[in-house]
């Protein structure tokens, strides 16, 4: 791949998770930028825990974003990027792109996977998604009136998804530029989810409320819920690690790539609400 943005045609990206919140969009922002997008899902017969479906989706292909499905600090998702990333070098794809977590120490592991690969690589570390509160879990709740959640009263700079994807795209149609780099990336102010639901609950003209409860009381209820023991265990420790307080500050992530600022909170706010996300 070279630096020249039109030669991004005749180029053929596969995009993982091509349904889910980043992958839709990082599909998007790529065929914007002339590429060729091969959409990755179950839907479409690939399948993380199926490694017989990777060479079929991969064969062929220039490019690759990597999202694991549930969370990229989970043993299973550092085995599978390792292998999967071995498997796309060996058919000659080796421009990758994974979406990780920032903050998250669970995820490290899985970064070094990709970088051991032998991949052109780049990570894109990401802040809490605003679409977050709009797309997945966190809806039907919110739609309920009241947010439950282990997030205390931290900040966070929630970043928007589309700019996450335009991240991605900028990464890949830049050459050289971001091979062998970790790019952060947050919104550009800091808000805490109680001043998040508040900012919702005006947008919507709804009341809502936020209701923070201790990271092991949320596990007890996601097991109550049905969620694997395992799973509600580690999401348990991923929450007392990333809601501590470390995530409390800025980057230029998106400036450096994008050379403009990050989407405001806000903005995805009255976008949503005026969707009818949050009607009850």
């Amino acid at each position: 791949m070279t630096d020249n943005a039109a030669n991004t045609q005749n180029t053929t990206v596969v995009v993982t998770g091509a349904s889910g919140r980043t992958g839709s969009r990082v599909a998007q922002a790529a065929r914007a930028a002339g590429f060729t997008v091969r959409a990755a899902s179950r839907a479409r017969g690939f399948d993380w825990e199926e490694p017989t479906t990777w060479a079929h989706t991969l064969r062929g292909a220039d490019a690759a974003y990597l999202v694991y499905p549930s969370d990229v600090g989970m043993p299973a998702a550092t085995e599978g990027v390792r292998a999967l990333a071995r498997e796309a070098v060996g058919l000659g794809v080796r421009r990758l792109v994974l979406l990780s977590a920032r903050g998250e120490q669970q995820a490290l592991a899985t970064e070094e996977a990709l970088k051991a690969s032998g991949a052109d690589w780049t990570v894109v570390r990401a802040s809490w998604f605003a679409q977050n509160f709009s797309e997945g879990p966190l809806v039907e709740e919110l739609r309920r009136g009241e947010l439950v959640f282990p997030a205390g009263e931290v900040q966070e700079p929630f970043v928007d998804v589309r700019d996450i994807a335009d991240v991605v795209a900028a990464a890949l149609t830049s050459g050289e530029r971001y091979v062998g780099r970790t790019l952060e990336l947050t919104g550009p102010r800091l808000l805490s989810f109680r001043e998040a639901v508040a900012e919702i609950s005006e947008a919507s003209g709804r009341e809502l409320t936020y209701t923070p409860v201790p990271a092991r009381a949320y596990g007890e209820a996601l097991a109550g819920f049905g969620v694997p023991p395992q799973e509600a265990e580690f999401l348990v420790e991923v929450f007392e690690g990333v809601l501590d307080g470390r995530n409390a500050r800025l980057t230029d992530g998106v400036q450096q790539v994008l050379g403009r600022a990050p989407r405001d909170f806000g903005d995805f706010v009255r976008d949503a609400a005026a969707a009818g996300v949050w009607k009850a």
